[in-house]
């Protein structure tokens, strides 16, 4: 038996933060920031667990919404345990210390939330143990009732460099998190090893839920589109604004851009990009052999390209075609892919080209829904006329729907919970799996609901 309590992440994705009370031991699966929040609201509930035990916090991916929130929870559980793969511990020294300049901008005094220092994250980041996929490690806490311990794993979830699903056994319970999943071949990342074990209790994302996969090509046929698009803009003139996440996303779709033009399917010509995420794409490189790799040999450093901070101009971009690659990858008011897509929508030989899941909500979602000729509204406020093209494309880094289905047949859970979903995402996998199997117990996420398994 064991208590599942989500403190983020329940019915929405952001702020992804759930906490396990097993036999006395506290452990949380990740702590995320809510992207489209700011101030307290954007932080998981911690709350409804200062008077628990907490240990041990294993973290999925270096995505901000499922570790921003870290150095909040350290602050208030100082001796917690961190622990996380060798790669996500590299990046989250990156995205951590990037997302320090990004609070100082967005937070407020009526926010009331300090902003961590660059050294809290030196110390925090230091003290994040690290374990390789597949290395078995112990969970012992504080107040363990028995002699038990809890036995942990990592395994690759193929979402982005480090991601990993979670497996926790403790006697005969057997848990499996799957983080962010993704069971598809990218251009770099081949896709998720999921393990050929029996679980109790599967915690399972919902992200594609609710969409239909017939909308969602393989990597291979979205790529030969989005150059037919591509080719079409640069011939007329123009040039294309990708917004991107400058982790997972960038070094992705750079790279797909990078082989279509060496297979002369998209005509040469530049591409932008730089920031935080040529610091990623080094940690990429870096970790090339360490990981499973499509290709190992490539390295995403020798691809030419244009920094785009150094231009100081906007409208060099449109001088001479060109494509720029810029974060973030839902247009976030503020950021680099926001106020370029503002200039964008005024250029009528040119294109924005949205290549990833989009929350409700956001900037983001709002364009990729745009036509030529549509008035958009952005940040809410200002009114703006589309006058370039704009185009969705779906290079997914997430399972589809009914690979979610599958995990769920090849795992034979007893129960299910179903986290990290809109809801309309989370009632459609929820009543698929019960038509598969009305054995199957689901459970869906509420938050501050404290369940008991």
């Amino acid at each position: 038996m064991f208590k599942f309590l989500p403190l983020g992440g329940a019915g929405e994705v952001g702020a992804n933060c759930y906490y396990l009370n097993i036999s006395g031991t506290g452990i949380i699966l990740d702590c995320g920031i809510h992207p489209q929040k700011t101030g307290l609201e954007a932080l998981p509930a911690f709350d409804l667990i200062d008077d628990k035990a907490v240990d041990y916090v294993l973290i999925s991916h270096a995505h901000q919404d499922h570790i921003g929130a870290l150095p909040y929870l350290v602050k208030r559980h100082p001796y917690i345990k961190i622990i996380a793969t060798p790669q996500t511990r590299a990046l989250a020294e990156l995205t951590l210390h990037n997302s320090v300049a990004i609070l100082k901008q967005q937070l407020k005094e009526e926010d009331k939330l300090e902003v961590y220092t660059h050294e809290e994250i030196d110390l925090l980041i230091q003290s994040i143990e690290y374990k390789a996929y597949g290395e078995e490690f112990i969970l012992n806490g504080y107040n363990q009732i028995g002699s038990n311990p809890t036995l942990a794993k990592f395994y690759d979830a193929g979402h982005i460099l480090g991601s990993a699903g979670i497996y926790l056994e403790h006697g005969d319970d057997k848990i499996f998190y799957t983080g962010d999943v993704n069971l598809n071949k990218q251009a770099l990342l081949p896709g998720a090893n999921i393990p050929d074990i029996k679980t109790d209790t599967l915690i399972l994302e919902t992200t594609y839920g609710g969409t239909d996969s017939s909308m969602l090509l393989n990597w291979n046929e979205e790529s030969l589109r989005l150059a037919s698009a591509i080719n079409k803009t640069i011939i007329a003139g123009g040039s294309i604004l990708i917004p991107v996440f400058s982790l997972g996303k960038t070094q992705e779709v750079l790279t797909t851009i990078w082989d279509l033009m060496n297979k002369n399917k998209i005509i040469q010509t530049d591409i932008y990009t730089g920031g935080l995420a040529d610091k990623i794409s080094r940690v990429y490189d870096y970790n090339r052999y360490v990981v499973n790799r499509i290709d190992p040999e490539f390295e995403i450093s020798d691809i030419p390209k244009e920094d785009l901070y150094e231009v100081d101009n906007v409208e060099r971009f449109f001088k001479n075609p060109c494509i720029v690659l810029a974060a973030s990858g839902m247009l976030i008011e503020g950021t680099a892919s926001f106020n370029l897509a503002r200039r964008w929508l005024r250029q009528s030989d040119s294109a924005i080209f949205t290549v990833g899941y989009m929350a409700e909500n956001t900037p983001g979602f709002k364009l990729a829904g745009a036509k030529k000729g549509n008035k958009i509204k952005l940040n809410g406020s200002d009114e703006e006329d589309v006058k370039c093209t704009v185009e969705q494309f779906r290079f997914s880094s997430h399972s589809r729907r009914e690979e979610l289905i599958a995990i769920v047949r090849k795992m034979k859970p007893a129960k299910v919970i179903l986290v990290h979903g809109e809801p309309a995402g989370i009632n459609w996998i929820g009543s698929s799996i019960l038509k598969n199997n009305s054995e199957v117990k689901v459970f869906r996420a509420e938050p501050g609901k404290e369940l008991i398994l």
